[in-house]
């Protein structure tokens, strides 16, 4: 098939950016991530994008694909229709073409501490194979920020803490693996944490790995909302 690709492209030092348009033959099964990479070989060696597993589970192919966040690497193109707008992910800031940049995205993460495993959720007839004790798995989140794009309060909160850094305070809350719940349930009670979340629900709706960071932001203020120093709060009200 032969497909028009719409790239959003940008360098250090220009003083805006520009869409190129691109023809590119591809076989029916490639992705977008397929595509961009044949665009690069072909016909602009110096576009820059990020990418690396190219099967979904390490989340740096993030980006806008005609309008909404997603995994390039799991985007088939025979399902987008012409011409396929490629952008950067939103709120993160462009460093080239289609790569953003994300040391503040991992700080919040880092304000969490965040646990790397969980307990596994292997279906109960599941078994693990010879001579390893016990499913173990890894993190629902592959961090690859499409939530912080699709969310309209990062786009208008630097301070907010966001969709996937407030997802990770929730996991550690369920399972606090040695991490005090308390200090993270008073970390995320801010006006730029749980609660500066409108519930536009973008972040779940977009997340390709079911994180559902909406669903964790509303334990977040459940579990507030009945701590008993809320109640007490809530009881013997003050005024000013």
């Amino acid at each position: 098939m032969r497909r028009k690709f719409r790239v959003f492209r940008y360098k250090p030092g220009w003083s805006r950016h520009r869409y190129e348009t691109y023809m590119v033959d591809l076989p029916d099964t490639a992705t977008v991530l397929e595509a961009l990479i044949r665009i690069r070989r072909d016909q602009a060696p110096d576009l820059t994008l990020r990418h690396s597993c190219l099967h979904g589970s390490c989340g740096t192919c993030g980006m806008r694909i005609n309008g909404r966040e997603r995994l390039a690497c799991l985007t088939p193109v025979a399902e987008l229709p012409d011409p396929i707008t490629v952008e950067p992910l939103y709120n993160l800031g462009v460093v080239s073409d289609l790569v953003v940049d994300v040391p503040a995205f991992y700080e919040k993460f880092t304000l969490i501490e965040r646990p790397l495993l969980r307990r596994s959720e292997a279906p109960a007839q599941g078994r693990p194979p010879e001579g390893i004790p016990a499913f173990t798995r890894l993190e629902s989140c592959i961090e690859c920020g499409l939530c912080l794009s699709a969310c309209p309060v990062v786009a208008t909160d630097p301070y907010y803490l966001g969709p996937a850094a407030l997802a990770a305070a929730w996991r550690l809350v369920e399972e606090p693996r040695g991490k005090d719940p308390a200090a993270i349930l008073a970390l995320v009670d801010d006006p730029h944490g749980c609660w500066r979340c409108h519930l536009a629900m973008e972040c779940s709706e977009v997340c390709p790995t079911g994180v559902h960071p909406a669903q964790a932001i509303v334990s977040l203020r459940a579990t507030l909302s009945a701590s008993p120093k809320m109640l007490s709060q809530e009881e013997n009200p003050t005024h000013a």
